[in-house]
């Protein structure tokens, strides 16, 4: 039986693709290869339960082969076997398969780690125990400080893993060409190729079609301050420059604990001292004279009588309340030493 001409010129044409684009969701990349480090802890840690005569260190090495050889089978055929499961499953009807290669590949790894788990950890209640999640995440960190099992080569298998399961090529790129020089030409400006952020100081990595979307939330990059007052600095440091130094930061009068309930920004700090300078002196006089527990109105004469000196404007250059508290009592003895002396005079007349 002859195919129609279009299949075959299709058949034809397909033996000539024979060089794939590698390149994979970044992101992606390493979220998988994370999870084979913690997969393998995982199983070595079950494989070696209760066993005094083998460490998990001791069986790494054959199980994270084993391990891979696995999630290499089960990928490949993940597409076969999801179709064939889904019609036997439900028939006529169509049943949900995760598209998210992640979950997937994490499901794989839980197949592995039961079949390799040993008999100890199947009827103990090892599973739910506290000092294995412990282990676990110990021996994690251990393979990951002595480079066990370098980040770069997991995610070269995670981005074989990903293209295996990613049916619907949501993670990975998937293009064909037909030699070197044209597969070339395109990774140079294929939308999953990986790059590095180019703000100094970040070594974050990611699909070239995600730059946009780190760039936002970067936080070696350098911006504008969000209050508008004209610095540039890393968006790291945002916060805590908005909080302590950004000169328009909203700040609480420096008299609030006295009675000023004034609230302004950090550059207008000189401006309200002096605008609002006689409620300022008629805080502190009420702090100063306290004891005497002078009325209203004596208070008043008190403001009045420093108001009308050639040194009130001086006053306003004092910015918080101990610095005006000692400028009101020195300015309060000047003001009475004249009259303290006309009436030593007198007494003496």
């Amino acid at each position: 039986m002859e195919l129609p001409l279009t299949e075959l010129q299709f058949i034809n044409n397909s033996s000539l693709f024979q060089f794939d684009c590698p390149n994979c969701d970044t992101e992606l990349e390493h979220k998988v290869a994370q999870l084979l480090l913690t997969g393998l802890a995982t199983t070595c840690i079950d494989n070696t339960a209760g066993d005094p005569f083998r460490s998990y260190a001791s069986v790494a090495i054959p199980l994270r082969k084993e391990m891979v050889d696995y999630l290499t089978e089960r990928s490949q055929n993940f597409i076969a076997e999801s179709i064939i499961g889904t019609v036997e499953a439900v028939p006529n009807q169509q049943v949900e398969v995760s598209d998210d290669p992640a979950e997937i590949i994490s499901d794989f790894m839980d197949e592995f780690g039961n079949i390799k788990r040993n008999l100890f950890g199947r009827v103990s209640g090892w599973l739910l125990s506290e000092n294995r999640e412990e282990k676990i995440d110990d021996f994690a960190q251990d393979m990951e400080t002595d480079n066990f099992w370098p980040i770069d080569r997991r995610e070269g298998i995670s981005a074989i893993f990903i293209k295996n399961v990613d049916v619907k090529r949501k993670f990975h790129c998937g293009e064909k060409y037909e030699s070197a020089e044209k597969l070339h030409e395109h990774m140079s400006k294929c939308t999953y190729r990986k790059i590095i952020c180019e703000n100094e100081g970040c070594r974050a990595k990611f699909s070239a079609f995600s730059k946009d979307e780190h760039d936002v939330v970067c936080a070696y990059k350098m911006v504008e301050c969000e209050q508008k007052c004209g610095e540039r600095l890393l968006r790291r440091d945002m916060d805590r420059h908005c909080i302590t130094v950004c000169k328009l930061r909203m700040v609480n009068c420096p008299f609030y604990q006295i009675g000023c309930e004034s609230a302004f920004v950090q550059s207008e700090l000189s401006k309200h001292c002096q605008e609002f300078l006689s409620h300022h002196v008629l805080y502190v006089l009420k702090s100063v004279h306290k004891r005497e527990a002078l009325s209203e109105d004596e208070l008043e004469a008190h403001r009045h009588m420093l108001k009308e000196s050639d040194s009130w404007d001086d006053l306003s250059e004092a910015k918080d309340v101990r610095s005006l508290t000692w400028a009101v009592k020195d300015l309060e003895a000047k003001l009475k030493r004249p009259e303290s002396d006309r009436e030593n005079a007198n007494k003496v007349s």
